[in-house]
This record gives structure tokens, sequence and C-alpha cells, in this order.
């Protein structure tokens, strides 16, 4: 096995980063050292030490030594979109050039049943949802269980279908707009059916 930069690994290195391929691939972090420990069979961090300095050494990981989960794969394998530090909306902010975190969004969309949706009208703007944004909803299995407040996209057989944000009281679901100049909508609990629930909101600028 050879990385871009044509260093080769031993036996160990490659069965450590093989290893790693496929753990960060299904949970989308770095391990801890205590997890590469045990999936080497090994008791004693020394030898994943030894290796990750060697993978990093020969250009196929990044890692800070002694920083818990800092690991990243090298080569276009790491997913994710770097977090670059804070920015604030008041006055000036630090920035740093030390990557240290990574948002991933693969987790949401990888969320099963995932759908988007878009908006049309102003009913929502008050809970930052505007025209024309699109909203990534995660299906409803049980809405017994929704919370109250929960922004939710709701069918009314006869009607259409509206995002608004679901209340239940009894048999009755009140479904109401963060937008006073919108009333609330009042309906049977049996009348209305939960397509979603609101998971993120996508406003391209």
């Amino acid at each position: 096995m050879n990385s871009s930069s044509g260093e080769t690994l031993t036996p160990a290195q490659e069965e450590l980063y093989d290893w790693l391929v496929d753990y960060i691939g299904t949970h989308h972090h770095s391990p801890s050292i205590r997890q590469m420990m045990q999936a080497m069979g090994l008791r004693s961090p020394a030898p994943i030490q030894s290796r990750l300095r060697h993978l990093q050494q020969k250009g196929w990981i990044t890692w800070q030594e002694g920083q818990a989960r800092t690991l990243q794969l090298v080569g276009g394998l790491v997913s994710g979109i770097p977090v670059l530090g804070a920015v604030a909306a008041g006055g000036l902010v630090e920035t740093f050039d030390d990557v240290q975190e990574r948002l991933d969004l693969n987790t949401v969309l990888e969320t099963r049943g995932l759908f988007a949706l878009t908006v049309n009208g102003d009913s929502m703007v008050d809970s930052y949802i505007a025209d024309g944004d699109v909203v990534l909803m995660e299906p409803v299995q049980e809405p017994s269980r929704l919370r109250n407040g929960t922004v939710v996209s709701a069918m009314v057989p006869g009607s259409g279908t509206t995002l608004k944000h679901f209340h239940r009281n009894g048999p009755l679901v009140r479904l109401e707009a963060a937008n006073p100049a919108y009333e609330p909508i009042e309906l049977q609990a049996d009348q209305v059916h939960v397509q979603g629930k609101l998971l993120a909101v996508w406003r391209q600028v």
C-alpha cells in the first residue's frame, strides 16, 4: 500500500490504517487510543502511538499527539466541513488557523427517510424560516410522542400541507405559525397527518 508520497506501510501500520478507514467511515469521527488498542489486541498505548506517528510521517494521516480524537485521514477520506473558529455578530473576535473540529453533515444526510420541502410563504419567519428556504424533514413514526412546539410539516386532508409549530392538547391539535399575521389552525388530532419534523434549514444566499 502506497500513499501519494510513495511511502509504504508495514503490515502492522497497514492493519491499523485499514481499521481506521472502516471506523471513521462508519462513525464519522476518529476513535480513541483505547479503542485502537482494543481493536489491535494491545494492552499498551505505546505501539498504537508509534504506528500513528509513522502513519503521519508517511503522509497517511494527520494527528496531534496527546489530543483526543484529532486524527484525520489524508487524501479526501475525511468527511465534513472544517469549523475554523467563531465569528461575532457584534464586535470582532480572533480567528484561528488550527482546524480542531469538522462539521459532519453525513449524520444528517443519512437520516432514514429524510426528505426536503421548499418553503412557500412567510408564516414561519419568526422561527428564521423564510420564503424560498429548503427545510430538511425527518419522518415522524409516532406523532403522539412529538414535543409541543416542534416544527412539523402537517397534511390536512382536503386542505393541503403546512409547516407549523405543533401543539397537542388532548384530542385537539393546534398548528401555530411563527408570524402574528397568521391565526393558529385548530383541528381534531385524527384530521392531521404529521409528515415530518424539522431537522435543518438550508438557505442559499
